[in-house]
C-alpha cells in the first residue's frame, strides 16, 4: 500500500503508536503513509518538496501537521497539488533548484499575499480548513487565494489543503527566529538603491552589474531585497556576482512586503546586519514598482533611510514611465542619481533622459563599466566625507 501522498494509517491507539520503533516510523513516511503522532491532534506528512519560502525554517521532510489552522501570514502551510501545469509550473526549493510540481505533490509552502501586475494577485482568507483549494502564488511556494491572474501565466496552479506544520506544539512561522527589524539606523556604509517603475524595469539586472563590476574592483559589496515577494533567486543572484552577503524580508520574517507599511524596518535591519561584515558599499534592491502595494515609497519616505542613500537610480521601460518616475520623486523631494533599463536601451531614450529630464542615462547591460564608474565615484566621495 505504498501510495503517494496522503494515504492515512487510522488512529493507531496510543500503546501501538508509542510502541512503534522511530526507524519503522521513518520507513511508513518514506513509503508516502501519513500517520497520527503523539502530539494531540497532528499527523506525520512526508512532503516532497520544500518550497523556497520556508528555508530558514529547517524542516525536515517529515514534517508533524495540525488541521487546526491558523490564517496567519507567515504559517507554514501543507497543501497537496490538484494539477500540473505546462506555464508556471515550476517552484524553487529551499536548495534555490527550479522543480516541477507533479499532480499529488505535498508542498511545504507559507501563507501570504501577492499584488503583481505581470502575473497574480492573492489573498490570505479570513478562515480555513482541510480540504480548501487555495493557490501557489508565486515561485517561492507563497501560497493563498488567487483573485486575479495574468493572461501569459494562466490561472495559478490549485493545491488543496492538508493543514499547518507544529513544532513544539505550536504552528511554525518564518517569522520564528528571523532577524529582528529596526526602527532606528546604525550603519554608515555608502547606500546604493535601485528601484523602478514597474517589474521587469531591468532593477536585477542594474544590481547584478553593480555589484559585479565594483567587486571585480576590489571593493566589498553586500546587498538586499527590502520589498517584493520571496524568491531565493533574487539573493542567489546578488551573491553570484559577487555579493559578500545577501538578504532579503525572507530573512526578516515577511513572505511579501505586501500592504506591509515595515519596508523602512526591514531595510535598517538589513542595513544594520549587513554593515556588521565591514562593506565598502551596500546595494538594495526594491522589487516591483515605486507605486505598487509592496511599500517602496514607504522606504523613500522614511527621512532616515533617505538621507542615508549615497546614490539612488531608478529603472523605467520607455519615456512615459522615465518621467512619471522622475515627477513624483521630485515631488516628493527624492533626488535621482542615475537612470537605466530598457529607456537606456538605445541613443533614443538616452538623449530623452538626459535632455528632457536632466538625468544622466547609462545602460547597464552595454555600458557596465560606466555604470560601475559612476557609482565608484559616488562611493567614493561618501567615504571622503
Amino acid at each position: 500500500m505504498a501510495g503517494h501522498g496522503l494515504i492515512i494509517i487510522e488512529r493507531l491507539s496510543h500503546n501501538l503508536l508509542s510502541g512503534c520503533p522511530r526507524i519503522f516510523s521513518r520507513w511508513l513516511c518514506k513509503q508516502g503513509w501519513v500517520f497520527y503522532s503523539m502530539i494531540e491532534n497532528t499527523k506525520i506528512i512526508r512532503i516532497d518538496k520544500l518550497a523556497s519560502v520556508t528555508v530558514n525554517m529547517d524542516l525536515s521532510m517529515d514534517v508533524p501537521v495540525t488541521e487546526k489552522i491558523d490564517t496567519d501570514t507567515g504559517n507554514v502551510c501543507i497543501v497537496r497539488a490538484l494539477e500540473e501545469k505546462r506555464v508556471y509550473d515550476k517552484i524553487e526549493l529551499t536548495t534555490g533548484r527550479m522543480a516541477k510540481i507533479s499532480k499529488g505533490d505535498i508542498i511545504a509552502g507559507v501563507l501570504g499575499e501577492r499584488r503583481a501586475l505581470q502575473g497574480f494577485a492573492g489573498i490570505i482568507p479570513e478562515s480555513l480548513k482541510r480540504g480548501d483549494i487555495l493557490h501557489i502564488l508565486n515561485l517561492g511556494g507563497v501560497i493563498g487565494k488567487a483573485v486575479s491572474f495574468n493572461r501569459e501565466y494562466g490561472q495559478p496552479l490549485k493545491v488543496e489543503v492538508q493543514g499547518m506544520a507544529v513544532k513544539n506544539g505550536r504552528v511554525m512561522n518564518i517569522r520564528d527566529g528571523a532577524r529582528k527589524i529596526s526602527s532606528s539606523l546604525k550603519s554608515s556604509v555608502p547606500l546604493v538603491v535601485v528601484s523602478g517603475t514597474s517589474m521587469n524595469s531591468g532593477k536585477t539586472q542594474a544590481i547584478s552589474r553593480i555589484v559585479q563590476e565594483l567587486t571585480w574592483k576590489g571593493y566589498k559589496v553586500c546587498a538586499a531585497k527590502v520589498s517584493g515577494i520571496s524568491a531565493l533567486k533574487d539573493t542567489l543572484n546578488m551573491k553570484d556576482h559577487g555579493a559578500l552577503l545577501a538578504l532579503s524580508f525572507l530573512d526578516f520574517g515577511y513572505p511579501s512586503t505586501v500592504r506591509s507599511s515595515d519596508v523602512p524596518l526591514i531595510a535598517k535591519g538589513a542595513l544594520n546586519d549587513l554593515s556588521q561584515y565591514n562593506p565598502d558599499l551596500i546595494v538594495f534592491e526594491l522589487g516591483d514598482g515605486l507605486l505598487g502595494d509592496y511599500g517602496v515609497m514607504d522606504f523613500f519616505k522614511d527621512e532616515e533611510i533617505l538621507n542615508s542613500i549615497t546614490c539612488n537610480i531608478v529603472c523605467a521601460i520607455d519615456p512615459v514611465g522615465a518621467w512619471g518616475i522622475r515627477e513624483i520623486m521630485k515631488e516628493n523631494r527624492i533626488p535621482i542619481h542615475l537612470m537605466t533599463g530598457p529607456v537606456t536601451d538605445n541613443i533614443v531614450g538616452v538623449e530623452f533622459v538626459h535632455k528632457t529630464l536632466s538625468i544622466d542615462g547609462i545602460n547597464a547591460l552595454y555600458q557596465q563599466e560606466e555604470l560601475g564608474r559612476f557609482v565608484e565615484k559616488l562611493v567614493k566621495s561618501e567615504h571622503h566625507k
